[in-house]
């Protein structure tokens, strides 16, 4: 009888954890009903790929499907094999690209099945193509909180969307940090780390230019290297970079910052209230970047609602035609909180019309290890 219940007792708890999340080593996937699943990947980068790999291999299958789209596309529109292209980013930036990334795109790529030129192609093909930022505090926002918006459009209609993953990095050795991102995908364009530093990007021109290193990898640095803006700022200006950026940087301690990093120039730092001649009016505590398209909606709406900028009004500041027909997804930051509220594009819908999901991200580190803690 005791051993019948004991069995009893083991297959029930079995059932919680399958119930909880899926493991790999001390990698974690926790599906949430109706919501984005949840990737906590720890340890070395050989432990972290395999993680990445191994628990979300069908997904990663999907991202790499979906870059085979644009592989067609770019023949097509450029008369030129995408594949080349991608060999030669990565002999480019071989010099300045962090081994460690590379090892875990490449120990992710073995658990995925996927060849290891498979998943560095998946990782390095957001250099190939060329969104909004927006930060406020102070006077402009409810409480004087920081919020940082950031929009990503790019690439709706190829359905990346489905392999949308919100993923927690706890590296060895550095700041843990989450990432808005997709499966197989180890760099990011949607960051915040637990020091509360944040930061977004908006692509510019400058394709061909590839000897520095690859924008998503460039913010992974700073996610894990850096606690304030002024770190980051240090850290870019001390980098070689790629092609033509432009991010929005916010921390916990409410400074600000819109950058112009272009190759072979002086970095570009526009702090709030700062005027500029490509943007429109400029308002005390407020950075921001964004297409000329854009601009004229993005300045309204930040006149109409300064002074009581907050996470929701934020959502409406940034809805069409703010963000475009491309909207894959937008997230808003609370560095001081460290909070995140994203939304992800749907099938037929862009991102800005979905509804938001919100996480905390020390109670997502918290779970995480009670969770590793108590499994069998």
């Amino acid at each position: 009888m005791k051993r019948r219940l004991l069995f009893v007792a083991v297959l029930l708890l079995a059932l919680v954890v399958q119930a909880e999340g899926k493991w790999s080593g001390d990698g974690w996937l926790l599906e949430r009903p109706g919501a984005v699943p949840i990737l906590f990947l720890s340890g070395t980068p050989e432990e972290m790929g395999r993680q990445h790999g191994a628990l979300l291999k069908d997904r990663i299958a999907t991202t790499y499907s979906r870059i085979l789209l644009v592989a067609g596309g770019y023949l097509y529109l450029k008369d030129d094999w995408f594949f080349d292209r991608i060999e030669e980013v990565e002999r480019r930036v071989g010099a300045v690209l962090p081994d460690r990334f590379l090892r875990e795109c490449d120990a992710m790529s073995a658990a995925a099945g996927l060849t290891r030129a498979q998943g560095r192609a998946l990782n390095l093909f957001p250099e190939m193509f060329h969104c909004s930022g927006i930060a406020a505090r102070g006077k402009a926002t409810r409480g004087g909180q920081v919020v940082h918006a950031r929009v990503l459009d790019y690439m709706r209609d190829i359905g990346l969307q489905k392999t949308s993953v919100l993923q927690v990095f706890m590296p060895k050795g550095f700041h843990a940090w989450i990432s808005v991102g997709f499966a197989g995908f180890n760099g990011t364009v949607t960051s915040m780390n637990e020091k509360g530093l944040a930061m977004g990007e908006m692509g510019g021109r400058g394709e061909g230019k590839w000897d520095g290193l690859p924008m998503s990898y460039l913010m992974r640095r700073v996610m894990e290297e850096c606690v304030t803006v002024e770190e980051a700022l240090a850290l870019i200006r001390a980098t070689p970079l790629t092609c033509t950026y432009y991010y929005v940087l916010s921390d916990a301690s409410g400074n600000l910052a819109a950058v112009e990093a272009d190759v072979g120039k002086p970095l570009q730092v526009l702090r709030p209230g700062e005027k500029h001649p490509l943007l429109g009016k400029t308002f005390e505590d407020v950075v921001y970047v964004t297409a000329p398209k854009r601009m004229p909606a993005l300045v309204s709406r930040l006149e109409e609602n300064y002074g009581r900028i907050d996470a929701e009004t934020m959502c409406a500041i940034i809805k069409r035609p703010v963000a475009m027909a491309s909207n894959l997804h937008n997230a808003i930051f609370l560095p001081e909180t460290r909070e995140v509220l994203f939304s992800i594009a749907g099938a037929k819908s862009v991102a800005c019309d979905e509804p938001y999901d919100k996480v905390d991200f020390m109670e997502l580190l918290a779970r995480y290890r009670a969770a590793r803690t108590s499994r069998p």
